[in-house]
């Protein structure tokens, strides 16, 4: 019995040595030099694919932009030394609460050259273009802890400090030197792409700092004194004026807009909407900037427009004559909204329309020509924009006192 096992077990032995060396090929483990060296042998489908052409590296996909949003603002504006008073800020978180007010203005950089709060950018520092007017993150951090949103005013070309230490980026005088405005002070020149810069790294932090919303302001070139002294060169065309603010503003939206997430704004005389006849004094040309902002803000301040004392005419908004603007806030902002609102009617544009409404008196219009703004001038003003079509409005004193019966309660 043993020995039959010693036999069955020697026969398998030899099966076993016969198949693996007949088949010893088919279980060799192949190295990646081999497969390369083995050339067109083998499955013909695996041939086919090693011959076929390899498929493109599809191009990675653009990075999407993000979405910008903002709120239908019902807005006030605040100087930098009235965001660096705690009891007002208070006053405006207890307004939020109570009314419709949901948003602020507050000054990034003012029309004295100096951004607001203490900045770490070395070109601002330099030039002593700063003044620790309130504390900045405090500020937005207690009105974005109560809901408010927090848009950045951003003064552009009317920057004393930055034209006086920096001669080369001003407006020049044909007398020689540096031309300034009737009150003595030098203007940035538009034109300056260096200028560009120096307000782009101020909008860069400001976004840091927490702010909801660019706006810029003194978006134009100056007409504040005698502009015949302006010297642009031999060469320089006026008519290219609303050219280059629409560029900057075109080359700003990426800078602000599509890399910082943030919307960007313009705030335009109201004039720009009845009229295209200063395109080639300040360069603000309404159906050009509508194209290059989310939102246009027209300062569509009744005091602002001519009245017949001054001109002997009055001012002629679509296709209405007023002689005494301030006196008819209702009607001024309705019939600019709406000759606005005619001009884009055909353009292709980005822009939504935000006003500026007055909310201070203006006595220097003289007796008569002017009135006392209080609750009824204001609601009469905001009804125009709504009646107009708009839902968005900015209230502006310089003083920055707006009462709570300016505004509707919170329902």
């Amino acid at each position: 019995m043993k020995k039959q096992r010693r036999i069955l077990a020697l026969a398998l032995a030899s099966i076993m040595i016969f198949a693996f060396a007949f088949t010893g090929c088919t279980t060799k483990t192949t190295s990646d030099s081999d497969k390369t060296q083995q050339g067109n042998t083998g499955d013909p489908t695996q041939i086919a694919e090693k011959n076929a052409t390899p498929a493109p590296t599809p191009s990675p996909s653009p990075t999407p932009k993000p979405e910008v949003k903002s709120p239908k603002v019902k807005a006030i504006y605040l100087t930098g030394w009235t965001a660096g008073n705690p009891a007002k800020i208070q006053q405006i978180v207890n307004l939020s609460k109570t009314t419709e007010l949901n948003a602020v203005v507050i000054d990034i950089k003012d029309d004295d050259g100096k951004v607001g709060y203490e900045t770490a950018i070395s070109e601002v520092r330099e030039i002593g273009g700063w003044e620790k007017k309130y504390d900045v993150d405090k500020a937005i951090k207690t009105l974005h802890e109560n809901n408010i949103y927090v848009i950045g005013r951003l003064v552009c070309f009317k920057d004393p400090i930055l034209a006086q230490k920096k001669p080369e980026v001003a407006y020049k005088s044909k007398n020689g030197g540096v031309w300034k405005d009737q009150n003595g002070k030098p203007w940035v020149n538009p034109m300056s792409k260096e200028t560009w810069e120096y307000i782009w790294k101020i909008a860069r932090e400001a976004k840091e700092k927490g702010f909801d919303e660019i706006q810029f302001d003194y978006v134009r070139f100056c007409n504040d004194g005698d502009t015949k002294l302006m010297d642009f060169g031999p060469d320089f065309d006026p008519n290219t004026k609303s050219d280059t603010i629409a560029e900057f503003l075109n080359k700003s939206y990426t800078e602000i807009h599509d890399k910082l997430g943030i919307p960007l704004t313009a705030d335009v005389f109201g004039i720009a909407a009845v009229s295209s006849g200063d395109d080639k004094i300040i360069g603000q040309n309404w159906e050009k900037l509508a194209k290059e902002v989310d939102y246009m803000c027209p300062m569509v301040y009744p005091s602002h427009y001519a009245n017949v004392r001054q001109n002997g005419v009055g001012q002629g908004i679509n296709g209405v004559t007023f002689g005494k603007p301030d006196l008819e806030p209702y009607n001024v902002i309705y019939q600019t909204l709406l000759a606005g609102k005619k001009r884009l009617a055909n353009v292709e544009h980005k822009a939504k329309i935000r006003p500026y409404l007055q909310a201070f008196t203006a006595p220097w219009l003289g007796a008569g020509y002017y009135q006392k703004y209080g609750t009824e001038q204001v609601k009469q003003q905001i009804k125009a924009v709504y009646d107009a079509g708009y839902e968005e409005w900015i209230l502006w004193d310089p003083n920055n006192n707006y009462p709570a019966e300016y505004f509707e309660a919170k329902k």
